[in-house]
């Protein structure tokens, strides 16, 4: 039967269609097209021939008694092939009192469309073909426990000219910096928001330069499906799918995985005067979790509005675009900005047993994908170290807290430094998660960069124009007697060894280290502890920076290929500190300066530890060496006493942040025989590495070959 003669415009040939699957499938004869709306009165799907075409081509009306299955609305129309632009009029109760938004006159994305085309604030959704040839790649899925993440921005990364690239602040641009990501030694990108979301949004400007600000993050989802089409470098409809594809399986081909920074807490809709998109004109009651008069919307993302995750049909939307995006795009794995939103009910409440957050991890096609929490709102909930939902890992923002606070304040928490160095049992150990399952990280996206904590004490958000009310204000900084930039050498050469102290605590801890991207060669933001809203040279990377730090970069580099070989700190166990069947050596002891148990009531910022690499546990073939490891984190020279080596090995200097580079990290097989095999004379703000080995003794990679 034809649909031709209920359609506007041209004539067209429909069927009924189905109800499954939800969004435009595309068919050899024309392509299906599904949308839920519960309580809508009509629907019809409007086609469009071009991005800014204003007036439809073809409007089809469709009847609640031949295109319509429960709550979904559905039709097949013929000849409609890839590239086609499509959206929907949506009819329904304009009733804000009972929360009611429908308004037929606002034309609406479909919450699956694969692809966007157009200009904001009117972007169309575009029917698209899926098939790529991925010359037989599949997502890495490395064990979590192996992995460095580094964490960066597909437009930042490359839009620069100094990154010297074809294609840039492009998907392609990102491939044209995969050789130098892979000589880095990293496991794993984790890309800010690709999802398509409109960086014109924000209406304010710059105080300081009267230029307008712009959504650089992304944190404000228009399209969950769709990868953000400006940054591809391609101008075809649906261009920006086979190039993110691209992406994807170039990094894979280099061992590289690629994690996505996902926002399913809000939507770009915000609050009740926001802009209609999608949801709010298909279901507002179904997604979003309004307030008790209906018309308002509870706010616990601090955005205007708050996805109602645990709806049984969002519930379903969460879980039909994670398996899109590991399927048909490939991606190893998500971290969930505001994580702990999708632990809310209705009503807006804190559950036990979030039915969505035990669907993800439960789920059988994401049971090797890497799902990553930011475990908190902004609303008050907090729930690092007891995440519901199973075997999600963790962004640790306690050990960034410690850690920074160890190196960088007056504070006295060495025991609290000792637990995060070692995989923060406090947190994960209770609920039987392991040491990998917290993400440590001491810089990130929103805060600080590595080089700007060392150089400022204070915050300058100046330019984001909010009056310096955004951003963290406690961020436990330093700028060693200087705010910013100076030509004091002392400091520099003060902030170039806490530089150094801070990363070694990083990929030297027991945990998953992630870290900002361009930090390894000392990208700053002037102070800025919040950028989210500058797409300019405070955000971009600075290239440059990367041949001037050389040292830095290859401090950086050694010290992750270092830990990727050595089993003891990709430990997936807890320490005891008790003997076991293996030797009479407990696997970790600790000591102060003076060689002795500490006290940990009383303890200066001084601390030593010894770990036994006979128990790594990660290859059960062979041992690794034992480590030594010594924190000064005072303003003063201590000699630390060195626990004696075991039977027939020798105590060997495999790093000390206090020396001049090269020499301050050793390459393998060329650690330094220590002379006094008892003591070692630890420099102010300084850490310290022994291994050992016999005298003689070439140091090998411990892992089995290929591993």
């Amino acid at each position: 039967m034809s649909g031709a003669d209920r359609a506007t415009g041209p004539a067209v040939r429909t069927l009924p269609g189905k109800p499954l699957p939800l969004g435009p499938v595309l068919a050899p004869a024309g392509t299906q097209f599904a949308l839920f709306s519960r309580h809508a009165t009509q629907v019809s799907l409007v086609l469009f021939d071009g991005e800014r075409d204003t007036t439809p081509r073809v409007e089809i009306p469709l009847d609640p008694a031949r295109n319509r299955t429960g709550d979904v609305w559905h039709v097949f129309v013929e000849g409609i092939g890839a590239g086609q632009l499509y959206l929907y009029r949506v009819d329904g109760p304009w009733d804000p009192e009972r929360g009611h938004r429908f308004n037929a006159n606002i034309l609406l994305l479909d919450p699956y469309a694969k692809a966007t085309a157009g200009e904001f604030p009117n972007p169309k959704g575009v029917v698209v073909d899926d098939d790529f040839d991925w010359e037989g790649d599949r997502p890495l899925n490395y064990p979590l426990r192996f992995s460095v993440i580094y964490e960066t921005h597909v437009r930042g990364l490359t839009i620069d000219p100094s990154a010297k690239v074809r294609h840039p602040g492009t998907y392609r641009g990102v491939i044209e910096k995969i050789p130098y990501l892979k000589s880095l030694g990293i496991t794993a990108l984790e890309l800010l928001p690709v999802q398509e979301f409109d960086e014109r949004e924000l209406k304010t400007v710059n105080p300081l330069s009267g230029e307008r600000l712009t959504n650089y993050w992304g944190y404000s989802t228009v399209s969950f499906f769709a990868p953000k089409r400006s940054y591809a470098s391609s101008e075809e409809r649906g261009g920006q799918i086979r190039e993110f594809k691209e992406m994807v399986r170039s990094l894979h081909r280099e061992g590289i995985e690629v994690i996505l920074d996902i926002v399913f807490n809000h939507t770009a809709e915000g609050g009740e005067r926001g802009p209609t998109y999608c949801f709010r004109g298909l279901d507002n009651r179904i997604y979003y979790i309004l307030g008790d008069d209906k018309r308002t919307y509870r706010n616990y993302s601090g955005v205007g509005n708050t996805l109602n995750c645990n709806n049984p049909i969002v519930r379903g939307l969460i879980v039909d675009c994670l398996h899109y995006w590991v399927v048909e795009m490939h991606v190893d794995g998500f971290r969930f900005d505001l994580g702990s939103i999708l632990g809310r009910d209705q009503k807006g409440r804190l559950m036990e047993n979030p039915p969505v957050l035990e669907r993800i991890a439960e789920d059988p096609i994401l049971r090797n994908t890497k799902i990553i929490a930011e475990a908190w709102d902004a609303a008050g909930a907090y729930q690092v170290g007891w995440f519901p939902g199973g075997r999600w890992a963790e962004w640790n923002d306690r050990f960034r807290d410690d850690v920074r606070r160890f190196w960088l304040t007056a504070e006295r928490v060495t025991a609290n430094f000792a637990t995060r160095l070692t995989g923060s049992s406090d947190l994960y150990l209770r609920d039987g998660r392991k040491p990998f399952h917290s993400v440590n990280f001491v810089t990130s996206h929103d805060g600080f960069t590595l080089s700007d904590l060392v150089s400022y004490g204070r915050k300058h958000n100046e330019a984001n124009g909010e009056g310096g009310r955004d951003g963290l204000d406690q961020n436990f900084s330093n700028n060693y007697g200087e705010e910013g930039e100076t030509d004091d050498l002392e400091i520099r050469a003060a902030r170039a060894r806490q530089i150094k102290n801070l990363i070694a605590t990083l990929l030297l801890s027991l945990g998953t280290p992630m870290f900002l991207g361009g930090d390894e060669f000392g990208r700053t933001q002037a102070g800025n502890n919040n950028a989210y809203c500058h797409d300019g040279p405070l955000s971009w990377y600075d290239w440059s920076l990367a041949d001037r730090n050389r040292d830095l970069v290859r401090f950086f580099s050694a010290l992750v290929a270092f830990r990727r070989r050595h089993p003891a700190f990709l430990r997936p166990e807890f320490y005891t500190g008790k003997e076991s069947k293996y030797n009479a050596i407990p696997d970790v002891t600790w000591y102060d300066e003076e060689g002795s148990a500490p006290d940990w009531n009383a303890m200066d910022k001084l601390l030593a530890l010894r770990i036994d690499g006979s128990r790594a546990e990660v290859y059960a073939d062979r041992d690794d060496n034992d480590f030594f490891m010594m924190f000064n984190a005072t303003a003063r020279d201590v000699d630390f006493t060195v626990c004696p080596a075991p039977d027939g090995k020798l105590w060997f200097r495999v790093l000390d942040t206090a020396a001049a580079p090269p020499g301050e990290l050793l390459d393998l097989g060329d650690e330094e025989l220590l002379a006094d095999q008892r003591a070692y004379p630890v420099k102010a703000r300084s850490t310290v590495l022994l291994l050992t080995k016999a005298f003689g003794e070439r140091t090998t990679d411990p892992r089995p070959k290929g591993a």
